[in-house]
């Protein structure tokens, strides 16, 4: 089941110059940032902690990334909200039952949760990404 807006992201080229901006915006503070690296899908990024839910700016890290294309493509904005379930192989099961595939296997992602993404094309021209977190 879905059970949260886990964050919306952001693409954008400075990832510094942007954060600046959305804690301004946001009033946010030092413990309600978390930056790192996803060399998977060669990004950089910072989460900014409000209430339940996050905003993600990301960075490319090589011209090559899907981001680096997402912003050579359309420029800075919005890239994609993201859904946290509790069981993503469910969900997959489920959104294919509805013939709603996601565009690859789940991999990891950001903070080490499990992803998937669907196609803008299936989902109103709307990137959607689903996340479980990985339990230790």
């Amino acid at each position: 089941m879905i059970s949260n807006i886990d964050h919306i992201a952001i693409a954008v080229k400075n990832l510094d110059e942007s954060l600046e901006r959305f804690r301004t915006l946001t009033g946010a503070s030092g413990n309600q940032i978390r930056i790192e690296e996803v060399v998977s899908e060669k990004v950089r990024v910072a989460f900014i902690q409000i209430g339940g839910s996050k905003i993600e700016l990301l960075e490319p890290l090589d011209p090559t990334s899907p981001i680096a294309r997402f912003l050579e493509k359309r420029g800075e904005g919005l890239h994609h909200i993201s859904l946290e379930t509790d069981d993503l192989e469910a969900e997959i099961r489920r959104t294919a039952e509805e013939n709603l595939l996601p565009l690859s296997p789940p991999s990891e992602g950001a903070g080490k949760k499990k992803i998937v993404f669907f196609n803008p094309k299936d989902t109103g021209k709307v990137l959607v990404e689903f996340v479980q977190k990985i339990h230790d």
